[in-house]
């Protein structure tokens, strides 16, 4: 077993979009689409008639009224929205709800749509692999337009307001510790209408951040600190969020107040600006060398340095004393030392607390084009093995040396890495390359496993002192792509492991600093009601009754019969002590009041 006390494992997870697999919610309305339009009453009307922007909208994105009237624009509009791919959601029976006056139209995969009462519709999905849904605002009322919809995953109805996390997507997250929120927050093009408006010197003000009760979240400013804030007090986790490049002060000090007065005081935060700021596929970097460098002539990278500067200054004032619960890293590009060492070498010494590298193997560009778009067709899974080992000898090993010997070493400050793992994307990027099916099953095959545990082996050797590298994987739940990249450590939510191979999943668990698993016995219909973590640990355990059921016991008794432990108490969340228990295997089980038992296995190394 490797030395598992050199690294602690965190992951980023995926921002919110209509198509993706990853679903943190069980209202699924915090991930449609943002608003497109279509004619009233025209049959032959496009599927999207382009006027969203010259509608009127309340503060909370809803339509003032509808349909509206545009001049010199022959038809009505109405406004829509979708879910174009279904493919992370649950067989089973949905439930829509909204205020207001108004009608709602839906279409897709869905059967069996019941308007239950005027606010509550219910529809099921018998198959959503494959399928999309539609919802179109037909007519709402201006003295009392439809607002606050919801679209709520079975058995969810009466919990949702206190419970807003998909169970399935939380058993899955649950085995990390700490979680980063770049994605979530939608730091990449952050406040853009699309990835080519970044160019506006205005700053946004904290009035401007994304609100509780905006419609969709998965628009540029991501999803509100406020549920941020409860996933990491609600789960025991440690946080790592990304400061948008254009916060105003006056924003940052609000980001600031609201982390230090409501995040726990035990959960550590990491604090980062932006993200990627040397990277020109992105908005903030763009941005950054237009209004730091060129309207100010200072250099390149230098420019951004008081950016970084501000941030951390903002952030230290308003923890004062308490500047110890957050980590103030500063993001550094790994291949590139001079621009790495001219950022953070330029920062005020004693103001930051450490800096973060990537830790992503890759292809070279001319082993892609060459040797790989050679094999074509015929090439493995094995193959893209071999040249990523041949690769990350002659780069990334070398550059990450590098930047613990010339930042970590010489200012003698940690190294935290903000995103990993594999990076095995085609040259060009977006391009279907020739050896698309190897790049496609090596996702799934016991050669990345291995990669990944070899990689391991490798970060270990960074570390020094006591303390752990902490690795933030990239990415959490994601479907394959040859084109784009193939970044989720897990396909979907519902993926069976052992039908469907995941290597890097497994990899990350077997590395992760924990000695205790618990796994169901069988999916019941009460599984998902409970939700256990960290899992996996090395203590203790917590069980979170989402649903409230009632409860009569809890027990863990070990393979021979022997009771180990028992509760007999109702609880909404309990604390099990697991650090003296022997290695073996046990049982946890959790009888309701009706008598129903939920049992999930206990292993112990």
């Amino acid at each position: 077993m490797p030395d598992s006390c050199k690294l602690i494992f965190g992951t980023n997870m995926g921002g919110l979009s209509d198509y993706a697999t990853e679903l943190p919610f069980v209202d699924l309305m915090h991930s449609c689409r943002t608003w497109y339009t279509k004619d009233d009453n025209n049959p032959n009307g496009a599927f999207d008639s382009e006027k969203a922007d010259k509608l009127t909208f309340r503060a909370d994105g809803y339509p003032t009224h509808i349909p509206q009237n545009i001049p010199n624009v022959s038809f009505p509009q109405k406004v829509a929205t979708i879910w174009a791919s279904t493919n992370g959601w649950q067989a089973g029976k949905y439930v829509v709800l909204f205020d207001g006056q108004g009608t709602l139209s839906f279409s897709g995969g869905l059967t069996n749509l019941i308007a239950t009462s005027a606010n509550r519709f219910t529809f099921d999905f018998d198959t959503p692999q494959g399928s999309m849904l539609e919802m179109v605002i037909e007519t709402s009322l201006a003295s009392n337009p439809i607002r606050n919809i919801r679209v709520l995953m079975p058995n969810t109805e009466s919990t949702y307001l206190t419970q807003p996390f998909n169970p399935i997507w939380l058993n899955k997250l649950l085995i990390f510790k700490s979680v980063r929120f770049m994605d979530w927050g939608q730091t990449n093009h952050w406040g853009q209408k699309n990835e080519y408006d970044w160019d506006s010197p205005t700053l946004f003000e904290w009035s401007e951040r994304q609100k509780l009760d905006y419609y969709t979240w998965a628009n540029p400013k991501g999803i509100p600190y406020e549920i941020m804030i409860k996933l990491l007090n609600d789960y025991n986790l440690d946080g790592w969020v990304c400061v948008p490049h254009r916060a105003s002060n006056n924003y940052i000090q609000g980001m600031a107040q609201l982390f230090y007065t409501t995040l726990n005081p035990e959960r550590k935060l990491t604090v980062e600006y932006s993200n990627e700021i040397w990277n020109w596929m992105f908005g903030q970097a763009n941005w950054c060398n237009k209004y730091g460098k060129i309207a100010t002539g200072k250099e390149w990278p230098e420019c951004v340095v008081p950016y970084i500067q501000n941030n951390f200054n903002i952030w230290t004032s308003v923890y004062g004393n308490n500047v110890n619960r957050i980590n103030r890293t500063v993001g550094v590009q790994t291949a590139w030392q001079d621009v790495s060492n001219r950022i953070v070498h330029n920062l005020t010494k004693n103001t930051f607390d450490s800096f973060a590298p990537a830790f992503y193997f890759a292809l070279s560009d001319e082993q892609d084009e060459i040797a790989l778009d050679n094999l074509g067709a015929n090439a493995k899974a094995s193959d893209i093995a071999y040249y990523a080992r041949k690769a990350w000898v002659n780069n990334e090993k070398k550059w990450l040396q590098e930047q613990k010997k010339q930042i970590a070493d010489s200012l003698n400050i940690p190294m935290f890495f903000y995103e990993g793992g594999q990076h095995l994307t085609p040259t060009p990027f977006g391009e279907e390359p020739t050896y698309a099916q190897a790049l496609l099953d090596i996702q799934r095959d016991t050669a990345m496993y291995n990669l990944y545990n070899e990689w391991f082996d490798f970060m270990r050797t960074l570390q020094k002192g006591s303390k752990p590298l902490q690795l933030m994987s990239f990415g959490f739940i994601g479907e394959r792509s040859a084109r784009y990249g193939s970044w989720g450590i897990l396909e979907t939510m519902q993926q069976d492991i052992n039908a469907i191979n995941a290597p890097k999943y497994k990899a990350i668990k077997q590395n992760m600093r924990n000695c205790i698993s618990i796994t169901s016995i069988e999916d019941t219909e009460y599984y998902n009601n409970f939700i256990i973590f960290p899992n996996p640990t090395c203590d203790e355990i917590h069980i979170k009754n989402t649903s409230n059921l009632e409860i009569n016991s809890v027990e863990i008794i070990s393979i021979e019969g022997k009771k180990m432990l028992s509760k007999t108490s109702n609880f909404e969340k309990l604390t099990l002590e697991l650090r003296d228990f022997v290695s073996g295997v046990y049982l946890l089980n959790i009888t309701l009041k009706n008598n129903i038992k939920i049992v999930f296995k206990v292993v112990k190394n």
